[in-house]
């Protein structure tokens, strides 16, 4: 097995899924143009609560891949993923929503999970079968975090 392999088993590992969106409460999107463009939830995302999902080590565990000069607080950030901070200059909203629900919509040998997935998937638990990383909101958070990161 590569390093490469195995870094990806440990941060899917790493991921638990709770308070995540059951089958029955997967909203549904439109990918148009490499993106998503309207909201999952029809609201905006809480900044607050993204950056707490994104830190967080069970949730969206963003720095197990991703760096971040904005993120001082936390420790053992991640070199294999670009770098968080500017990633809304690089990247629209919808193509950075897609990237989170599926990033394998845009790049099918990425690493990084797909948070807003709840079928395709292998090796999963049992008690995590039919259930997303992130609620969708989560996602809106997670976003309205990155937004803020120049």
């Amino acid at each position: 097995m590569t390093k490469t392999a195995l870094l990806a088993l440990l941060i899917a590992g790493s991921v638990t899924l709770a308070g995540s969106a059951s089958m029955a409460e997967m909203v549904k999107y439109k990918v148009e143009n490499d993106g998503i463009k309207a909201s999952l939830t029809g609201k905006a995302g809480d900044v607050k609560n993204g950056r707490k999902v994104a830190i967080n080590r069970k949730k969206g565990n963003c720095l197990a891949c991703h760096a971040s000069k904005h993120i001082k607080d936390q420790l053992f950030h991640g070199e294999i993923g670009p770098e968080l901070d500017g990633a809304s200059e690089r990247y629209s909203e919808a193509e950075l929503r897609l990237r989170l629900v599926n990033a394998q919509m845009v790049n099918e040998d990425t690493m990084m999970p797909a948070f807003y997935k709840n079928t395709g998937l292998t090796r999963v638990r049992k008690k995590f079968i039919g259930k997303t990383i992130l609620t969708a909101q989560e996602i809106e958070d997670v976003l309205a975090f990155l937004k803020t990161l120049k």
